[in-house]
């Protein structure tokens, strides 16, 4: 049982990994879970379902821009575009500000194909098939750059380049592993750490 929890855990690190550098850019497209949403409660004039989105101090803000949106969007086609936008804009403007990201519009793109994983994931009701390709690519990236660490430092003596050439693979491999335990001890606090001290002495 601890098994499948370190393995499930380290599938989760390696998915804070894969996503590190597309996480913010998921909720300001299109194709992302945020805009569907906020556009079917315009269309349902109920501003409830798309509250989550915002943190707390936000709501009032949300809900007045809700209410002018909803106000001004029955005058006429031109004017429900305009206001579906206005609040659009302004509600992927307050959820990346609560996570702490820059709002630098609304991008009519495909999400990150690793994100897209995710939200199938949640649709189908099981991580197994994510869990699954998640871990046999971060098998396969430790894997390589052991491989190049290990190889370079063969030659680490030989000379000054070769040494270089060692440290910059060492440095790589290192820096990757650590973000993996980061994100398991992000992910699971000193439970994680536990399992996974406990897994390591363990054949």
């Amino acid at each position: 049982m601890r098994a499948k929890w370190v393995i499930g855990t380290v599938a989760a690190a390696g998915m804070a990994v894969l996503l590190a550098g597309s996480a913010f850019a998921h909720c300001d497209t299109t194709s992302g879970p945020v805009i569907p949403e906020a556009k079917a409660a315009l269309e349902k004039g109920d501003v409830t379902p798309i509250l989550k989105w915002v943190k707390k101090d936000n709501e009032a803000e949300i809900r007045t821009a809700f209410a002018k949106a909803v106000a001004v969007r029955a005058k006429g086609p031109e004017a429900k575009e305009l206001a579906d936008q206005y609040f659009l804009e302004t509600l992927v403007r307050l959820h990346r500000a609560g996570e702490g990201a820059p709002y630098t519009g609304i991008k009519d793109e495909p999400v990150e194909p690793i994100v897209a994983m995710a939200d199938k994931a949640l649709a189908d009701g099981s991580a197994d098939e994510m869990i699954k390709r998640v871990s046999g690519h971060m098998a396969a990236a430790i894997k390589e750059k052991f491989a190049r660490v290990a190889e370079a430092k063969k030659n680490k003596d030989k000379s000054v380049a070769a040494g270089r050439e060692y440290v910059e693979a060492y440095v790589i491999y290192m820096h990757y592993v650590e973000g993996i335990h980061t994100a398991i001890m992000s992910a699971g606090g000193h439970h994680a750490e536990a399992g996974a001290g406990a897994a390591a002495h363990k054949d």
